[in-house]
């Protein structure tokens, strides 16, 4: 197969026509050879006195470019180690980023007009591609998107994007598209500058061509004009310039409460390039983006955010030789808040959903459920109707007839779950594959009510589930690869991201998140100051503090989980220091956001929550006379976390940290900017955490002790996926 990258084709016209096709690529990204083969275009526009001019487009269907090609920029992330060498590595690392930032650069400098004929999606690199053409014209077409989300994954624009966007559109238009990572339409773009004509994409080449031969002397930047000024002005004595840096360096650090980098480099980087000569801007914005790239949290996002991500999508732990699966008809056991939530991603999806529950005014609500968010979303009515007729409420088992996959989401009992069961069974038959959306009830025992246990699976949403992208697929003991292919199967075609782990109470989700929120009942019942334990939570990187979070999901529901988990246990279970304030606010009555009082009050004029003024001396007696540091609180919440983590792992819960790094980002929220617990203890250093932990078992008790396992790995400094990649190959 070639390796030609970039087509280059001349015309009568003596324009070069640049085809970008990576081979053996779905969609074009910035490999190797794209950076050699465009060279190869600019030493010709530059030499060739036959060559007018260029005009750059893609020859896939799928868009222009998707941008730099992550998977094979692995040997650039964590560049630096802050070492004696770290100069040098530092110096090598800015040459690494810089040469494609330098080679874009050529092409605007080449002396010849470029244009780009966009007819697809620009994203990341492909964007910064067409905007160091002089001329840019796109298709109009609605589904194309042009953007910067490079900040989504740790990283920012590295190839100029941070300097040629506010050249365009003006510094603070810009910022709110580089800091958000947002998309922009044909329309907007257009609006903004960015690009200079929108057409019908049958002809963007042509017009971008005619441009070309319409301006032999258009192969000089608007920034590389005498006069050029920055739309909106820039400088240190712009107040406009001056007040968009202070209102965004606080902002910025509101949202992200200065745990990523790449932010505080986009800033950074746009403050000074923005004020200097675009050859010195382009090495500033090289400078920043080597820093960020050095940096283990970069490596770290990506690994999880994206390369993780993609590989579970694309059926990582799929069962290998076991024929595809699709569902056709789903039976949805339930339909309440989840069975609602299931039954709306699976019509939409294209499925027939039987929505089963114990009266028809509740399955009919749950139907209702779909109704009110589609027309929330102004969903075209021919097509929300054809969504809402694909969902059948019921309260006759014999319509689950021809189903062949059943979710059952209803009430948190063992016994009710059965019962459902056994009457799915005796209409469906034992060969339907059934899923079970339970949050904490092992699914080993729960497929006991199933004659075929090979056949039953946990498939757990979260809330809610039209929002929430992940789902967690729990395999028990007897459950056979057809019903684990069958699971991601279903997964996929609902464009949801799976993780798969093996059974256990509580499973790796609903199990690690506890800890989080169990933790913060620990320190409230010890007398911690509620707002700091609330606080020290967000600041860390957490969605909500761990009082909110339990006042969301129900105190009564932490209640009877603990009744049960108790009950199951017997003499083995072991009471932990939050088991006595969630008995206290149940027998309050207090049940969180649902009954407008929990840990938080919830005013009845629908007036902001504050926490309820009396819960320390409720749950503690009063404040402590001695009060945490911040540190301190921060250190128990999220190595709390991190021991029930590894504790997964080591129980064979969990059997790679990629799911376990993919479930607590996409679960419960965990830290997206560490790239997940597993990828932090790595960072870390495992006898570092081994050293934390054994400091805190020592003060707080054992639920803080590292399990064997992490002491072995420690000691032979192993790191997580150093095992995982060991185990690959």
């Amino acid at each position: 197969m070639s390796d030609v990258a970039i087509r280059s084709e001349l015309d009568d016209d003596g324009i070069l026509l640049l085809t970008i096709d990576v081979p053996g690529q779905s969609m074009n990204v910035i490999t190797p050879e794209v950076s050699r083969d465009l060279a190869a275009a600019i030493e010709r526009l530059r030499s060739d006195e036959t060559v007018v001019g260029a005009v750059l487009t893609s020859g896939k269907k799928s868009g222009f470019m998707a941008g730099a090609d992550l998977k094979g920029m692995g040997a650039l992330f964590g560049g630096a180690d802050g070492g004696a060498n770290e100069g040098s590595k530092m110096k090598r690392l800015f040459d690494a980023v810089f040469s494609l930032n330098k080679l874009l650069r050529d092409l605007e400098t080449c002396g010849k007009p470029v244009a780009a004929a966009v007819n697809g999606l620009a994203l990341g690199g492909g964007l910064e591609f067409i905007l160091a053409c002089h001329h840019r014209v796109i298709a109009d077409n609605p589904k194309i998107t042009l953007g910067l989300p490079e900040v989504l994954v740790g990283l920012f624009p590295g190839a100029g994007g941070t300097q040629r966007l506010p050249r365009l559109m003006g510094v603070q238009p810009a910022l709110m598209y580089l800091l958000q990572g947002t998309n922009m339409s044909p329309q907007e773009a257009k609006g903004f500058g960015v690009v200079q004509e929108v057409v019908p994409a049958d002809e963007v080449v042509a017009k971008a061509k005619a441009w070309v031969k319409a301006n032999p002397k258009g192969g000089v930047q608007p920034w590389d004009q005498k006069g050029f000024k920055f739309p909106g002005g820039v400088g240190g004595f712009n107040p406009a310039f001056a007040q968009t840096f202070v209102a965004g360096t606080a902002v910025t650090a509101k949202t992200t409460n200065r745990n990523m980098n790449a932010p505080i480099a986009i800033l950074s980087a746009v403050y000074e390039g923005s004020q200097l000569p675009m050859d010195t801007a382009i090495r500033v914005e090289s400078k920043y983006f080597a820093k960020v790239v050095a940096d283990p949290q970069a490596g770290n996002m990506i690994r999880s955010l994206f390369v993780s991500k993609q590989a579970a999508e694309k059926g990582a732990r799929r069962p290998k030789g076991v024929a595809p699966q699709p569902t056709q008809k789903i039976g949805m056991l339930g339909a309440g808040l989840m069975g609602a939530g299931i039954a709306m991603v699976s019509a939409r999806a294209g499925m027939e959903v039987v929505l089963l529950d114990r009266e028809l005014a509740a399955a009919e609500k749950g139907k209702q459920y779909t109704a009110d968010r589609l027309a929330k979303r102004k969903m075209d009515p021919a097509k929300a109707e054809e969504i809402l007729a694909r969902i059948h409420p019921t309260t006759d088992y014999a319509d689950l007839k021809g189903c062949d996959l059943i979710i059952e989401a209803v009430f948190e009992s063992r016994e009710i779950k059965a019962d459902v069961t056994k009457a799915t069974e005796a209409v469906v038959g034992p060969d339907t594959i059934f899923g079970s959306n339970t949050s904490t009830l092992p699914i080993t025992g729960l497929a006991k009510a199933w004659s075929k246990p090979e056949n039953f699976i946990g498939v757990h949403f979260f809330s809610p589930v039209e929002k929430m992208p992940l789902v967690e697929i729990i395999v028990g003991k007897e459950t056979g690869p057809a019903a684990i292919a069958k699971a991601l199967d279903y997964v996929a075609a609902i464009k949801k991201t799976p993780i798969v782990v093996n059974d256990s109470r509580g499973f790796y989700t609903s199990r690690c998140f506890g800890t989080y929120v169990q933790e913060g009942l620990a320190l409230l019942g010890e007398g911690t100051n509620p707002a700091l334990i609330e606080n020290v939570g967000r600041h860390m990187g957490m969605p909500v503090g761990p009082l909110a979070v339990n006042d969301e999901v129900g105190l009564d529901l932490s209640y009877k989980v603990g009744q049960q988990t108790k009950a199951d246990l017997g003499d083995a279970y072991k009471p932990g220091p939050a088991d006595a304030v969630i008995t206290t606010m149940h027998e309050l009555g207090r049940q969180g956001r649902k009954n407008g009082k929990g840990f938080y009050v919830y005013p009845d004029d629908g007036g902001k929550k504050y926490l309820w003024p009396e819960l320390v001396a409720t749950v503690a007696g009063g404040l402590a006379d001695e009060q945490p540091s911040a540190e301190a609180v921060k250190e128990r919440l999220l190595y709390r976390q991190l021991v029930e983590c590894a504790r997964c792992f080591a129980e064979g819960v969990l059997e790679t940290p990629e799911d376990g790094d993919l479930g607590a980002i996409f679960g419960w929220g965990f830290m997206p900017f560490s790239g997940g617990p597993f990828s932090h203890m790595d960072t870390v250093g495992l006898a570092n955490v081994v050293a934390i932990l054994d400091r805190l078992t020592e003060t707080h008790g054992e639920r803080f002790a590292p399990p064997q396992m992490l002491r072995d790995m420690a000691e032979a400094g192993v790191r997580f996926y150093d095992k995982a990649r060991a185990k690959a190959a």
